[in-house]
């Protein structure tokens, strides 16, 4: 079964940079994702904004130039989501839970220098809570 998991995952990923969209693979304990990447002011903008639907376990991942206390929202964004706030250093600093097409803000408690927006509750489901490391964070983000 991890077999098929890890052959499905690559397959979209290759689907995924046939449509130009970048990639990466994360893990964080023994779950593995398939991020697509948000690394240019004008991706990290549109997000997920319009997406109706994100396979289980895929994401899309924020990276920023410096580390900061970042606020998201969820303006046009009709899936619910989990986001996590992650340090340099890989730790998740903290999970929120957003609701779909709303524009209440979701704050990181410290400096993230990275993001993961997942399907709403999927970090609670594999059992992930601030402090856990996420794995595959080397990308460094493109120049402006």
């Amino acid at each position: 079964m991890k077999n098929i998991r890890t052959v499905f995952l690559l397959c979209f990923a290759f689907a995924l940079s046939d449509a130009g969209a970048e990639e990466t693979i994360l893990k964080i304990g023994s779950q593995t994702i398939l991020a697509e990447i948000a690394d240019t002011p004008q991706s990290r903008k549109h997000g997920l904004m319009q997406r109706s639907h994100l396979c289980d376990d895929c994401g899309m991942l924020f990276v920023f130039e410096k580390a900061d206390r970042y606020s998201f929202w969820m303006k046009n964004t009709p899936l619910p989501l989990s986001i996590a706030f992650i340090s340099t250093d890989g730790s998740i600093i903290n999970i929120e839970e957003m609701l779909p097409d709303t524009t209440d803000t979701h704050d990181s408690l410290g400096e993230a220098m990275y993001v993961l927006e997942m399907n709403s509750g999927w970090f609670a489901k594999k059992g992930i809570a601030p402090s856990a490391k996420v794995q595959g964070l080397k990308r460094v983000p493109k120049p402006q």
